[in-house]
């Protein structure tokens, strides 16, 4: 039997209208990864630049008076009072957010972050203006808290919203690889001006200053690439039904208290450990206690984000293959068999330790990073995700990264020995790999409104599972 002209061209104009939405859906998950890539690798760069030269010159320059090893401290502490103000970003990011759209909150904590790292970069230090240089430095230290704070939950959202339901884990690790590239970035650029365009007193008189003021270029690259981004089609369906929760944060904590907090330990277990490297605090140790050249230990900081990159990659598509649960659940026990013997390895082995002990605390953070994005998308409803994921994230990063710096070289101090440290993380990856297991794994949830009652259900093991469904019909 032959068909009819008519019925071949309609069915070429159903095949070519089927690629093309294929096509097109293609060419806006590459444009949306980029983007999300891009924006949080300079979100993350711009905090990161603050909290390597914490480690190496702003007691000097910010707070001289206090002496060597109490002017140490006080700059370690800036690096951790700006965690405390990330909940009051993630607050508003997660209100305006569930309220007025994803896109718009990322593009303000785009430029919000941007305009407070430049202008540290050309602030007076203490000897020329006394006591308010290191007032000023703490407001703008601030400023960058509350743009990271609303700056993770909507990057999040826009990569994971828009994915196949497959595939989220891999989406998911695209603004997680921000992190490791804006601290490569960082990492790279001190290096770049410590050991070639101002090494030296140069670099403490005016070096320091190049990183921060890069920033705005990068900001400007951000800006137009975030805007040429697509609103999520979840917050797009969300606004066209007027379903918008008026005040979305309250309604988060009274209905999934225990599941902010749950959550927020997971990422504590992670940032714990991530803070050890990107708050300064390994660098300083390297430098000023096993007497390491400066520029050597930045190198080996710069090629431990390549290793954090990779293993975050991976982690994405592990998730998706094993499930998020389960691969957190091996990079917590990953971080609890190596927290020892990474100090033991730099105490020891001199610059190739301290390269080898990168590598192990970046593939594990990798594992307990990657899957993070996914999987605090599928545990909240849609109608408050952004105030979920943002809040929550926030909440783990001052439970977990803010002081901990702070807090390893205080307990370094006391104790004379790496060996409380170490305790100190292992504590913090048990903790993280406890509230793991309190949590389902929820891949392939459908997230659009349409769900919001299975959304709303079963994301602890303490509460009635969801109806199970198969992952083709979720799809």
């Amino acid at each position: 039997m032959t068909s009819s002209p008519a019925a071949d061209a309609s069915a070429g104009t159903s095949a070519g209208t089927t690629a093309g939405t294929a096509a097109g859906r293609s060419t806006s998950l590459r444009r949306i990864a980029f983007a999300t890539i891009i924006g949080t690798t300079i979100e993350w760069y711009d905090f990161f630049i603050y909290a390597t030269s914490a480690g190496l010159v702003f007691a000097q320059l910010f707070f001289q008076p206090a002496g060597g090893e109490l002017g140490l401290l006080f700059s370690l502490a800036t690096v951790g009072i700006s965690f405390l103000f990330r909940p009051l970003g993630a607050f508003l990011a997660g209100h305006f957010g569930d309220v007025i759209g994803r896109r718009a909150v990322l593009v303000i904590t785009l430029v919000l972050m941007g305009a407070a790292t430049t202008l540290i970069g050309v602030l007076p230090t203490y000897a020329q203006i006394g006591i308010a240089a290191p007032i000023m430095l703490l407001v703008l230290r601030i400023l960058q808290g509350l743009s990271a704070g609303g700056e993770w939950g909507g990057a999040v959202l826009m990569a994971v919203e828009h994915a196949p339901a497959d595939r989220r884990g891999r989406a998911g690790s695209w603004p997680q690889l921000g992190v490791p590239l804006g601290f490569l970035l960082a990492s790279g650029m001190t290096a770049l001006m410590t050991g070639l365009i101002s090494p030296g007193a140069a670099y403490l008189e005016w070096g320091w200053r190049v990183p921060f003021l890069v920033s705005i270029v990068l900001i400007a690259v951000g800006f137009v690439i975030r805007r040429s981004v697509e609103e999520s089609p979840v917050f797009t369906e969300i606004a066209e039904r007027g379903a918008q929760s008026s005040v979305p944060v309250l309604e988060l904590f009274r209905r999934h208290w225990h599941l902010v907090l749950l959550a927020a330990l997971v990422f504590a277990g992670n940032g714990t450990l991530g803070y050890m490297t990107t708050g300064g605090f390994l660098n300083n140790y390297a430098i000023n206690v096993q007497q390491i050249d400066t520029t050597a230990v930045l190198i080996a900081a710069a090629f431990a984000a390549l290793v954090w990159f990779g293993s975050t990659l991976l982690a994405g598509i592990l998730a998706d293959t094993i499930g998020r649960r389960t691969t957190f659940l091996l990079g917590f026990a990953l971080q609890a068999l190596i927290v020892f013997p990474v100090f033991w390895l730099v105490d020891h082995g001199g610059l190739p330790g301290l390269y080898a002990a990168l590598v192990l605390i970046s593939t594990s953070l990798g594992l307990t990073y990657g899957p993070l994005a996914a999987w605090y998308s599928e545990i909240f409803p849609a109608s408050v995700r952004f105030s979920g994921v943002s809040i929550t994230y926030a909440l783990g990063a001052i439970l977990g990264g803010a002081f901990a710096p702070l807090i390893a070289q205080m307990l370094l101090e006391s104790t004379g020995s790496t060996i409380a440290v170490s305790a100190y993380l292992l504590l913090a990856s048990l903790l993280g790999g406890a509230a793991t297991l309190c949590l389902r794994d929820r891949s392939g949830i459908p997230l659009g409104p349409d769900h919001e009652a299975e959304q709303a259900s079963g994301a602890t093991v303490f509460t009635p599972a969801a109806p199970a469904r198969e992952l083709a019909a979720r799809a």
